[in-house]
C-alpha cells in the first residue's frame, strides 16, 4: 500500500490518496477541496482512481467530490446514514459556517463490515458514529483511516447535526481501541498517531 497525504481547504482537512502497489489502482479518501494536488498525485504516479470514499459527510470532507468525480469518473461511497449530508447544507454543516456546500449523491452506500477495494488493496468499513451518524473508519492490518472519529490527543466534535458525545466515545472504545497497539492512525485533521498512543495518552479516553 502507498499513501499520499495533504491538508486541503480552509479547515485543513486531511485528504489521502491510497494505492495498491501491485496494480496502481487507487482511491481518494475525503477530497474536501478541489485542490489540483489530488489530480497531480494520481497522474504523476501513474495511478488509476477507482473510488472516492468519504469517512463522513461534513463540508470540509466533501467539498472537492464533484470536482474529482468530474475528471476521474470515480464513484462516490459513503455510509448510508450520512448519504443525505451530500446534498443538504443544513446537515453537512456548511450553513452553520455561512456556506452552501453540496456534492453529488453517492453511488454506493456503505455499511459496517463492507469492504472498499482498489486493486489488491482491501479496506474494511468500521462504523463509528458520534461525530456524525454515518461516520466510518477504514481499516487494513496496520493502518486505520479514522476520519474525524479519532485524532492525535483528541476526538471529533459532537455539536454538529447528528453528533453525540457518548455514542462517539462508545464507538472508539469498542471498535478502535481493541485494534493492535501498533496500528497507525491517519486522522481527518492533524498528525498521524497510533492506537497504542491514543489508548494510553488521549485525555478523552482515560480510564475507559
Amino acid at each position: 500500500m502507498r499513501i499520499w497525504h495533504r491538508e486541503l481547504g480552509d479547515f485543513g482537512a486531511n485528504c489521502y490518496v491510497v494505492a495498491c502497489e501491485e496494480t496502481g489502482r487507487a482511491l481518494v479518501i475525503d477530497p474536501g477541496y478541489p485542490d489540483p494536488w489530488i489530480r497531480r498525485c494520481v497522474e504523476e504516479n501513474g495511478l488509476t482512481l477507482e473510488q472516492i470514499v468519504l469517512t463522513h459527510g461534513h463540508l470540509d470532507h466533501i467539498g472537492g467530490v464533484e470536482w474529482v468525480k468530474g475528471w476521474s469518473g470515480a464513484p462516490v461511497s459513503i455510509h448510508q446514514a450520512d448519504a443525505d449530508f451530500l446534498t443538504d447544507p443544513a446537515r453537512n454543516g456548511s450553513l452553520y459556517f455561512g456556506r452552501k456546500v453540496t456534492a453529488p449523491p453517492a453511488d454506493r452506500l456503505l455499511l459496517d463490515g463492507d469492504e472498499v477495494a482498489a486493486g489488491n488493496l482491501r479496506l474494511e468499513v468500521i462504523h463509528t458514529p458520534g461525530h456524525s451518524p454515518g461516520g466510518i473508519c477504514l481499516y487494513t492490518p496496520g493502518h486505520l483511516f479514522a476520519g474525524d472519529t479519532l485524532f492525535a490527543g483528541s476526538i471529533g466534535r459532537t455539536d454538529l447535526y447528528g453528533g453525540d458525545y457518548d455514542t462517539l466515545i462508545q464507538a472508539i472504545r469498542t471498535r478502535l481501541l481493541p485494534l493492535p497497539a501498533e496500528t497507525a492512525v491517519y486522522p481527518g485533521h492533524g498528525p498521524a498517531t497510533t492506537i497504542g498512543d491514543e489508548k494510553e495518552y488521549n485525555p478523552f479516553l482515560a480510564n475507559r
